[in-house]
């Protein structure tokens, strides 16, 4: 009877300390859940730069000659009756 109170005191005290919840376990859920913070701010930061650029595309704060501006200059295209000034940006 001792044996077997021993061998099973020993199996749960075992995978108290090395089981996926045990303190071992433990560490790497708390190492795993700092390096998913990490990865959170980075994902809020670049939602929060996404949202700014769209904020600037809402149809009331648009002004459609800089859109005319913003789309040719990305799309290198002219009409054949307009001239082209280019400078060079600062």
């Amino acid at each position: 009877m001792p044996t077997i109170a021993i061998t099973i005191v020993t199996y749960f005290g075992f995978h108290a300390i090395n089981g996926e919840f045990g303190l071992v376990g433990r560490a790497r859920i708390e190492h795993q859940i700092q390096k998913l913070e990490a990865e959170l701010a980075v994902v809020r930061e670049e939602r929060e730069e996404l949202q700014h650029r769209v904020a600037l595309l809402r149809p009331e704060s648009l002004d459609p000659d800089m859109i005319d501006e913003r789309a040719r200059r990305t799309l290198n295209l002219v009409h054949p009756q307009e001239l082209a000034i280019l400078r060079p940006r600062p």
